[in-house]
């Protein structure tokens, strides 16, 4: 054999022993010292449970099916987390529970142990780094305005001396809020408990447009009996990068998560869950988003890194 072709031959065997071995590693290290788990890792340990919070209404993220049960995209990267935990720390009977929780009250909920991964669609941002960690990314959405289809809105601009919703506690709110003071002050703000609430102020005549992330906003369109009767307008106005949120400095329980999302995204398993969620029917009722993975998010899954 040349000697080339069999040293690169010998390479490649190497390196993929090497990455199929260690869940093994892993797994009989944390077996045989379970004392040395820490955070998030040994409360699971302690308790049999993980509990993974989900949203009530976010298509396709994490919201409840036609049996009432959570499902959704950010739920199923969360669910292969806790089988990483299961195997990698020896848990083969670590239960998972499903808890729901507001955008207002997600943080709140992490910090004081309530849950344990926020599954919904939370944004990376930097003033809740402060707070509470994040995972690698695993969306790109952009805030737009959510319109009925014959309104003659195509931007803020349009919105003079109207009503502009946004549902609280989200990261829109916050920038609209910001925006509207410091360029738009003739745009009334109004607030809903949730994306769903929201959208029914718009649909009542109440307000005349909904700002929030662009795949929420086409999730609850694609829901309607008629879809047809809203649109999505406007230029993007601010990037959100969507991920997991943990609590503050759980340093082990990062690792396993981004461990467990870099594995997804490299192998491609990432972009058959996307394609699923975005591109195919979805329950309870078959919709679908059609939304075509972008290039950012692409990127993302191609050179999975922390930026921070």
């Amino acid at each position: 054999m040349n000697t080339r072709i069999f040293s690169h031959a010998f390479s490649r065997i190497t390196a993929c022993l090497a990455v199929c071995l260690l869940p093994l590693h892993v797994g009989l290290a944390a077996d045989a010292a379970p004392g040395a788990l820490t955070g998030t890792l040994e409360k699971a340990r302690a308790s049999g449970t993980m509990v993974i919070s989900y949203r009530l209404a976010n298509v396709p993220f994490s919201y409840l099916d036609d049996s009432f049960l959570p499902t959704g995209y950010a739920k199923e990267l969360c669910d292969r987390v806790v089988d990483t935990i299961r195997q990698e720390f020896a848990m083969p009977e670590l239960k998972t529970v499903y808890l729901p929780v507001k955008a207002d009250d997600r943080i709140s909920a992490l910090q004081k142990g309530v849950i344990d991964l926020e599954c919904g669609s939370t944004s990376d941002t930097p003033e809740w780094r402060k707070l509470v960690d994040f995972s690698l990314p695993y969306f790109i959405a952009h805030i737009r305005l959510l319109v009925p289809k014959e309104a003659h809105i195509r931007d803020l601009n349009d919105l003079a001396h109207q009503t502009l919703v946004v549902t609280k506690g989200t990261t829109a709110e916050k920038l609209m809020r910001e925006k509207l003071k410091r360029a738009n002050p003739d745009i009334k703000l109004m607030e809903g408990k949730t994306h769903s609430d929201s959208f029914l102020i718009v649909e009542g005549g109440r307000a005349a447009a909904y700002a929030t992330d662009d795949i929420l906003l086409a999730g609850l369109i694609a829901n309607l009996r008629h879809p047809d009767a809203y649109k999505i307008v406007g230029p993007p106005l601010s990037s959100e990068s969507y991920a997991i949120m943990m609590r503050k400095g759980d340093a082990p329980l990062k690792a396993v998560v981004n461990r467990t999302l870099t594995r997804l995204m490299l192998s491609g398993e990432a972009t058959k869950l996307h394609n699923r969620w975005f591109m195919t029917p979805i329950p309870p009722s078959g919709i679908i988003i059609n939304l075509p993975m972008s290039a950012e998010l692409h990127q993302i899954f191609t050179h999975p890194e922390e930026k921070h």
